[in-house]
């Protein structure tokens, strides 16, 4: 059933009459036209990898940031309006401190990720406001590794492996027939940086990717060095270069 859209889009408290919220499918290509994150997990932790190419030589690459540490546990990767993604972000930083404050322990992914959702589905269902331009992948430990996607509607999944941004499509192609659930921490990470060169189709830099990931054993958040990165980029090049003379 295709209707027309007459006007169903001017307000985001409005059903079309096939019941799309237009408003929310607007904040969804807002989404698809930010640049690429992905995520995946395995048993010795869980990994974020998100694209941080700058458009201008006269940028400071160090003021991009894509990745960042919500708790001691838990990272998250946006992709999306950047002045959006940063207001969820101090939320949920806000929401993992007051968990700690009233219950004297951590937050657990999940429900981190539900608080989350839930605020941004209160941005679709009043008047005088819209919905959050940005998706957000949410990852940490708790007793095992968890991985979860949330979309501007505050829909919230749980993936092994996922991606969001302009190269999803690409990543979920490559992950779908590439991705096993016993691969090392390190096969993991090869794995995203390939996935990541198949979305932009090309070989990367390791200047050009930021990488985030909590290990089971430890507990923490921990960023890569450009100077870590490097082996594993040599080594995703190698398959990446495979990959596109196929």
């Amino acid at each position: 059933m295709n209707l027309p859209q007459m006007g169903y889009d001017r307000a985001i408290t409005v059903f079309s009459p096939d019941g799309r919220l237009f408003q929310v499918e607007y904040a969804r290509e807002a989404v698809k036209r930010g640049a690429t994150a992905i995520g995946i997990k395995v048993k010795e932790g869980v990994i974020l990898v998100a694209d941080k190419r700058v458009g201008s030589r006269l940028l400071e690459a160090d003021t991009i940031e894509k990745i960042y540490k919500i708790d001691e546990h838990i990272c998250a990767a946006t992709s999306g309006l950047v002045a959006d993604a940063r207001v969820l972000i101090e939320r949920a930083r806000i929401e993992a401190q007051i968990n700690r404050l009233t219950f004297e322990e951590p937050i657990t992914v999940k429900e981190l990720a539900k608080r989350i959702c839930d605020f941004k589905q209160q941005f679709t269902q009043f008047g005088g406001v819209r919905p959050f331009g940005v998706s957000l992948l949410i990852a940490g430990v708790d007793a095992v590794p968890k991985l979860y996607e949330t979309d501007p509607s505050g829909a919230l999944l749980e993936y092994k492996a996922t991606a969001i941004g302009m190269g999803r499509s690409a990543v979920m192609e490559f992950f779908e027939k590439e991705y096993r659930d016993n691969m090392s921490f390190e096969e993991a990470l090869i794995l995203a940086l390939v996935a990541m060169g198949k979305s932009i189709e090309s070989e990367i830099q390791a200047e050009n990717v930021e990488v985030g990931y909590v290990k089971t054993a430890e507990k923490v958040y921990k960023e890569m060095s450009v100077e870590e990165l490097r082996s594993f980029v040599e080594k995703a090049n190698e398959r990446i270069r495979a990959e596109l003379k196929k």
